[in-house]
């Protein structure tokens, strides 16, 4: 199911890397003022997500990290084949 776009605003990215989110998406998001996001890295999208109120460890999260990383070297025939009998 594809989420419908509920408003789309340019912004410049800073030297420093730095971009200010509009107000009102800021508050569309439930973004505040110190708030942590998530920064999620697709191939052709950026997004910014809230993190949820319940803290995901940081160990937790290496571990979500690292499958993600690894798998394009794990998800090999190569790998397949050195597992098959295990």
């Amino acid at each position: 199911m594809q989420e419908e776009i509920r408003e789309i605003r340019t912004v410049k990215i800073t030297r420093k890397g730095q971009v200010s989110i509009p107000s009102a998406v800021r508050a569309r998001a439930g973004f505040e003022e110190g708030a942590k996001v998530n920064v999620i890295a697709y191939d052709d999208r950026v997004e910014l997500r809230p993190m949820k109120k319940e803290k995901i460890s940081d160990a937790m999260m290496c571990c979500i990290m690292s499958e993600e990383a690894l798998a394009k070297n794990w998800n090999t025939p190569e790998e397949d084949e050195a597992w098959k009998d295990l």
